[in-house]
This record gives structure tokens, sequence and C-alpha cells, in this order.
């Protein structure tokens, strides 16, 4: 079975673009920022569940969506990005390792996979920039989720 659950921040707002760009951006945009866990598991899904509720949220400052759907509809894209299969992903690592020290866990995890999510607000904004100074293509593979119209 897979698992999508998207970790974003309860207080968070929407910020200005500016800090993710290399160059300033003509258009005055927003951004918001999740962080997506895609986990493929056989096993209890209740207990792979309370193992994010434990490992993954901190309950005061953070909320999970599950299922993978962008969480906010206004956006005019989405740039989701992570590491590549072969390069080091410290976070990860360190999951499994607390996922692996986690006695009868009630679940095995198969697979694990996570991904940054910027969502990108604002009338006539187009990813070509972000993808550009945000996506390493030597570490990172990314997708546009949901394109400007």
């Amino acid at each position: 079975m897979t698992q999508i659950f998207e970790i974003l921040g309860k207080f968070d707002t929407e910020s200005d673009c500016h800090k993710l760009l290399y160059a300033p951006h003509p258009l005055p945009l927003k951004y918001r920022e999740g962080r997506v866990y895609k986990i493929e598991f056989e096993g209890d899904e209740a207990a792979l569940k309370a193992f994010v509720d434990k490992v993954l949220i901190d309950s005061i400052s953070q909320e999970a969506r599950v299922g993978g759907e962008p969480a906010f509809a206004k956006a005019a894209f989405v740039l989701e990005y992570g590491m590549k299969g072969a390069a080091l992903d410290l976070e990860k690592e360190m999951i499994l390792n607390y996922y692996r020290g986690t006695p009868n866990p009630g679940f095995e995890i198969k697979k694990l996979t996570l991904r940054t999510r910027i969502y990108v607000f604002g009338e006539g904004a187009e990813p070509a920039q972000f993808v550009r100074d945000i996506v390493n293509p030597a570490i990172h593979t990314h997708e546009v989720l949901k394109a400007a119209a």
C-alpha cells in the first residue's frame, strides 16, 4: 500500500517569493511550502499513521494532509522537488534509522520518498525561474504539478 502525507505549518502564511530566487522577480508573487512523505508499506495502516504523527509532525505547529492532493487550489503552480535516488538524503536516512530502531512497529516500510512542495501564488506566475533557481539537476528530481493558466 502507499500513503502520502503532506506536512504544513499551522501558522505559516504566504511569504515573498524573492527569498527563493537568485534574481528579483518582476511580479509580487507569494509562496507557501510543504513537505511530502510518500510511504510504500505493508502492514497496519493505523500503526503507520501513529508513526507519522509521532515522528514527522510537531503537533503544536504542524498539521498533516493525507492523500497527496495539493493543499492550495489557488496556487498558480506547484513545484515539487526532492533528492535523486542515488543522492544522500540525511532526513530520509534518519527517519529510516528511527523506524528500524522501533520495536514491533506494526508495518514495514518498503520505500520512502521525501519531496518539498512550493506553492506559488500570484497572477502571471511561471515556473521556469523557480525551477532554475531552486532545483539542482545534479541532485534533484522535480515536477511542476500545476502549470500557470
